[in-house]
């Protein structure tokens, strides 16, 4: 992912890319001369400055305009002392004839030329048409007032903005490519794909009667009992909101639903036992010892016995999952050097952004602010492949297939995502690839089939990919990824709609937009095939909610949680430090929302959000949204109760909730003064030990 300050993969010139053009050689290894403590500077989220804004600051054209009228106001002043507005200019010159022969003169006429003109031409505007002229002004177009600057000396561009509506450049909504999908039957059944007579959508009290009274056998009875299922979309409404200290960085359920695991900034991972659904249990907290920022990722071996979570450093932890064993996590270095002919190699100096384990746990890999991708042996103690093919930091990887660990998939800042097959690596390069974003990716998940792949990306759009239309080595080589890309900063602005331009290489299948990936690498997911009959993709966002699609690109639902937590929690000025939106004018913090990832249980409808939350977003929360059919209320206990990491209620922050206004309560009581004066505070140093 792009570091904090913007930082670029190293460049240089390398006597051996003459023998490998376009790709790094195999077993090649980058050793810088000196390190900082560069780790400073690896944060996704929040960071210094970027390099490039030291010497070259990106100006809008208001802007541009705004200067230009200062001068002009400032220069057109009437004072004794002189302004400009009395002065013109006035010069000669000669009239050229096409026709005429080269010795014979041009006519001579006078030209007066006023100081406004002259204004005009010295403002940004004019500057840039005399830049353009001369050749010095690279990447724009024509010479509207409107357009932006183009190539910065090398430093990126800024797209010219167009007149065509941009709705007219997206692909297709919904998608006919992902319609012929949802009635393939890979994703989700489809009851009236082969029975014409169930055209008319039966409800869902009609689909549980068909099947109590057991009049269909076989296929058909599996095929309603699918269908049931994968309609059950959970609501906005929070059945319970687990409330940190710190920004939540992602969690999961495990394979089997009975384990959920959340990382926080705090560098803490807490596991929950979720055997019942309904009534979670605290189960464990385990740490990193000297965690850089946060925790970047983390996860859990398929017999849910290790968890494996990295931070900005070069080392994955390794804890046992058992409450009982409160042993020191295992460090595993994915720096440690191997001997090779001609000494060792290895690098240090880099931090881990995504891990995964493979389908029989023996294997974790990794993708590095170093723009390599690590598979490390997790008996043998040691990185075993290293590829470095990147240009950029690599923010999400994962393996294409749980039954094998042949295939790679590795999502880039440099736009790609690539495919790589470890049976085949004697060169040391990639498969094949797949092209179509035209920002850096944040994620991407497997389906685990082997065959399709999904990607988040910070052109904001989430995109669907077939193993077998991916781009061929031969005509990957022939592009430049990066030709594509404007540089967009996510951290720090949104996505303006007039940058994106359809990408001329694009081999996705399907494309998905209308959530925001902005401020962190907000990740996406396949619904599991118990609960939803692998149904949807669905994914966080920075607006507050989880935006969950249809196969052929339509929105299937969102869940609220911006609305759901609103105001949840009183007010620390502690947190005041830590807060990372503030308003403008008076300070004064803001109860902001940022998805950053979702989890939907694997057997039931429920989905666990897990947020950037609170006042200033400073906080984090850990949100469960079960399938309700829409009722304000229930027989379980009250909804939107909040919990602290351990799941003690916190009275305080409840009592907070109810006085306030949140309409996304089901069933709020009505607040009244309580008979004796409260300390909210102490309610909470009690909750929190």
């Amino acid at each position: 992912m792009s570091s904090p300050a913007g930082r670029q993969g190293p460049e240089g010139n390398n006597p051996e890319d003459d023998q490998y053009p376009g790709r790094t050689p195999p077993e090649y290894y980058d050793l810088p001369n000196e390190f900082e403590d560069e780790d400073e500077d690896e944060d996704m989220d929040y960071e210094p400055e970027s390099e490039r804004s030291e010497d070259i600051e990106y100006f809008d054209d208001a802007e541009s305009h705004e200067g230009d009228e200062a001068i002009r106001q400032g220069l057109f002043d009437d004072d004794d002392d002189g302004g400009l507005s009395n002065i013109q200019i006035e010069f000669t010159m000669d009239d050229e004839h096409e026709h005429e022969g080269e010795n014979q003169e041009g006519a001579q006429r006078g030209t007066r030329v006023t100081s406004a003109q002259i204004l005009q031409i010295l403002g940004a505007s004019g500057l840039r048409r005399i830049l353009q002229s001369h050749g010095l002004d690279h990447g724009l177009g024509d010479d509207d007032d409107d357009d932006e600057y183009g190539w910065h000396f090398g430093l990126g561009r800024r797209r010219r903005r167009r007149q065509v509506a941009p709705e007219d450049l997206y692909p297709k909504v919904p998608s006919d490519v992902g319609r012929e999908l949802m009635m393939s039957g890979h994703y989700g059944n489809n009851p009236d794909y082969v029975d014409d007579l169930k055209k008319r959508k039966k409800r869902l009290a009609t689909r549980l009667m068909w099947r109590e009274l057991g009049i269909e056998t076989g296929r058909a009875q599996r095929r309603t009992t699918q269908s049931i299922f994968q309609d059950l979309i959970p609501g906005s409404v929070a059945d319970k909101i687990i409330h940190f200290d710190s920004r939540c960085y992602s969690g999961q359920f495990s394979d089997d639903g009975n384990f959920f695991f959340c990382c926080s900034q705090d560098f803490k991972v807490r596991m929950y036992d979720t055997s019942n659904i309904f009534d979670w249990k605290y189960y464990k907290t385990v740490d990193y010892p000297f965690g850089q920022w946060t925790i970047t990722d983390a996860s859990l071996s398929p017999d849910n016995k290790y968890l494996a979570y990295s931070s900005i450093r070069h080392l994955v932890c390794l804890a046992p999952t058992d409450p009982g064993d409160q042993s020191d996590p295992i460090l595993l270095d994915f720096s440690r050097p191997r001997r090779r002919a001609g000494g060792f190699y290895g690098d240090s100096h880099f931090g881990i952004w995504s891990i995964r384990f493979s389908g029989d746990g023996r294997e974790i890999v990794a993708g590095t602010s170093g723009g390599s991708v690590i598979v490390y042996d997790v008996e043998r103690r040691e990185p075993t492949l290293r590829l470095n093919n990147h240009k950029n930091d690599v923010n999400a990887v994962c393996f294409g297939d749980t039954s094998s660990p042949h295939i790679l998939y590795s999502g880039s800042d440099d736009t790609t995502l690539r495919v790589w097959d470890r049976r085949s690596m004697g060169d040391g390069r990639e498969a094949g690839a797949f092209l179509g974003h035209t920002e850096g990716l944040t994620y991407v998940d497997s389906k685990g089939d082997g065959r399709y792949v999904l990607s988040n990306g910070k052109d904001q759009t989430m995109k669907l990919w077939d193993l077998r239309k991916m781009m061929t080595t031969s005509k990957f080589d022939q592009i430049d990824p990066e030709a594509f890309t404007t540089g967009f900063d996510y951290r720090f602005m949104a996505y303006p709609e007039d940058y994106y331009e359809p990408h001329p290489h694009d081999c996705s299948v399907v494309t998905f937009r209308g959530h925001r990936v902005l401020k962190t690498l907000i990740r996406c997911h396949f619904s599991p095939p118990g609960s939803t009959n692998s149904r949807y993709v669905y994914t966080g966002s920075e607006d507050g909610k989880v935006y969950i699609y249809n196969l052929d690109a339509t929105l299937a639902g969102t869940i609220d949680v911006g609305r759901a937590t609103l105001n949840s929690r009183p007010r620390d000025a502690d947190i005041y430090a830590s807060a990372y939106e503030l308003r403008g004018h008076n300070s004064d913090m803001l109860w902001k929302t940022c998805v950053r990832d979702a989890s939907w249980h694997p057997s039931a409808p429920m989905v666990a959000a897990t947020s950037w939350n609170g006042w200033g977003m400073s906080t984090g929360t850990c949100t469960m949204h079960s399938w309700n059919a829409g009722a304000r209320k229930d027989e379980d206990s009250p909804p939107g109760q909040s919990y602290n990491s351990k799941l003690n209620p916190i009275p305080a922050f409840n009592r907070y909730a109810e006085s306030g206004s949140n309409p996304y309560v089901r069933s709020r009581p009505v607040y009244r003064e309580p008979e004796e004066w409260w300390d909210p505070m102490q309610d909470y140093d009690e909750a929190w030990g």
